[in-house]
């Protein structure tokens, strides 16, 4: 049972160190697109928990290498085949605001001010600065990015 439980607890410190760290086997280029540290950790975790369970009902030792092998297999064929389609479905990245067109929602100038860019996705409105004051309402253009914030003029 000791074989078991060891396999186990090595199993569950790989997968919370890759779910908390990021994927631990890409880090030291093992599992470059191969098999992920999380699928490799959860096999572990279920190829203990399933040994220790089959040995509590008292099957025999081979019976039960046999029964954690198998939903160890199990396990980490589901883990990565999620992990796969999970990462199928990420988000594509914003598009460039420089160029991007919008209107100022409230005053805007060298201490700030708001405004509603056209087409961006990610957010509807920003926060913004411009060189000369712009009044609310005005049609401005994108000439640069800080962080979040963008820089425009008069379009």
């Amino acid at each position: 049972m000791t074989v078991f439980l060891v396999i186990g607890a090595v199993g569950l410190v790989v997968l919370l160190a890759s779910l908390v760290f990021g994927d631990l086997l890409e880090s030291f280029d093992i599992g470059q697109g191969g098999v992920s540290g999380i699928a490799v950790g959860a096999g572990a975790v279920v190829f203990g928990a399933s040994g220790v369970i089959a040995l509590s009902s008292e099957l025999d030792l081979v019976w039960a290498y046999v029964l954690a092998v198998g939903l160890a297999a199990l396990a980490v064929v589901v883990a990565q085949l999620l992990i796969r389609n999970l990462s199928a479905t990420e988000d594509a990245p914003p598009p460039p605001l420089e160029g991007a067109f919008g209107v100022t929602t409230a005053t805007t100038g060298p201490g700030g001010g708001e405004v509603r860019l056209e087409g961006v996705r990610d957010l509807e409105s920003r926060l913004a600065w411009a060189d000369d004051e712009i009044e609310a309402g005005a049609r401005v253009v994108v000439v640069a990015v800080s962080g979040s914030r963008v820089r425009v003029t008069r379009a």
